[in-house]
């Protein structure tokens, strides 16, 4: 094996666990995209680098003569076809979108691809701890920081036996949340009302407590309250 072929060697194999690395962080938080899908978007990333970085591998001797190459549009192309990829763990769960930082973190792997397949192992590495320290790190941080908890929840009553909006509208401030948003639905053939809304609150703990009285009330057929979050 030559000199070339153990550097593209090295550096596939630098992308697999740089990728790697990212994906577990985001498997080890229960994301849909996870170890596979970063190391296989690193992966990708860097082949299609290292194939634009060693054209004249794979390139007749005429045609390299002929046209002059231009690898950072193989990069462009990586970014952009990535974006769709990306968008393939966005979505829309009630009133809220999850997967933005899974989608950043996809996009970010493929950079760091492109940085292995050009041979900046330097910065793919830093890039890498960089990336690592924003989704833990900074995870933490977010959660030391005092901020505005969502939750969403649904609240089903039988049709001859619906609380008044403003009942609910007590009970739910009662327990320290405010109604972002309410929407009302007629579910199975018209015998089932329900509420489906937006909470915000200051204190996740909260949650505990509406759903014990939620539980107490007779007149609720079926609830459900889950946070709202990437």
């Amino acid at each position: 094996m030559g000199h070339d072929e153990l550097v593209i060697a090295f550096r596939v194999v630098v992308a697999i666990v740089l990728g790697g690395l990212i994906g577990m962080e985001r498997t080890f938080h229960g994301r849909s995209a996870g170890f596979r899908t970063h190391a296989l978007v690193c992966l990708a990333s860097s082949l299609l680098m290292i194939a634009a970085v060693y054209q004249g591998r794979w390139m007749t001797t005429d045609v390299v003569g002929m046209i002059t190459t231009d690898p950072t549009r193989m990069a462009q192309g990586i970014m952009t076809g990535i974006g769709f990829l990306g968008a393939g763990v966005i979505f829309k769960e009630g009133l809220t979108v999850r997967g933005l930082t899974t989608a950043a973190s996809i996009w970010v792997t493929a950079a760091i691809g492109i940085l292995v397949g050009i041979g900046f192992h330097f910065l793919a590495v830093l890039g890498t701890a960089a990336t690592l320290v924003v989704l833990s790190l900074f995870l933490l941080i977010e959660h030391k920081v005092p901020a505005e908890f969502y939750a969403e929840n649904v609240v089903r009553f039988a049709r001859d036996a619906v609380m008044s909006e403003d009942a609910l509208r007590e009970v739910v401030a009662r327990h320290g949340f405010a109604i972002e948003h309410l929407s009302y639905r007629v579910a199975e053939d018209g015998k089932v009302f329900e509420y489906c809304m937006t909470l915000r609150t200051r204190n996740p703990k909260n949650m505990s407590a509406l759903a014990q009285h939620l539980l107490a009330l007779p007149e609720v057929i079926e609830f459900s309250i889950s946070p709202a979050r990437d």
